[in-house]
């Protein structure tokens, strides 16, 4: 089912302020990482909102994503305060990671050679099994 316009306004006014809130708390306490919010998804009832994080080193992702929703009450908190005079009410969040940077990544050493391309080398594909 598409979204409404009323889903997509709260998910862009969410988006925003979000992405200050995480970045303004990974500025004060995490050195050298990146935490931007790339997708916020509204359910139809506004009472739910799925953030997709993206967080650069890759590699401190599933920590980021798991400090981030044990601390999602102060979040909530803090996004309530800032969209105060816009919602109603704050929905409940909920935090995934968004590995699309990876998948882009992993496509782009592809193109350029860096991976081990099995047209090359053969051998790197798995066998098929005889039944």
């Amino acid at each position: 089912m598409e979204e409404t316009n009323r889903q997509k306004k709260i998910a862009g006014v969410i988006q925003k302020d979000l992405a200050e809130v995480l970045q303004l708390d990974a500025r004060n306490g995490l050195r050298g990482v990146i935490i931007s919010v790339s997708k916020v998804s509204v359910t139809a009832d506004l009472g739910q909102a799925k953030a997709y994080l993206s967080v650069f080193p890759s590699e401190k992702r599933t920590e980021i994503i798991n400090a981030v929703t044990e601390n999602v009450a102060g979040i909530r908190h803090e996004l309530a305060q800032r969209t105060k005079g816009q919602l109603r009410r704050m929905p409940n969040l909920l935090f995934f990671g968004d590995d699309s940077l990876d998948y882009i990544e992993n496509i782009d050493d592809s193109l350029q050679g860096k991976d081990k391309n099995p047209i090359f080398n053969p051998e790197i594909l798995e066998k098929r099994k005889k039944s």
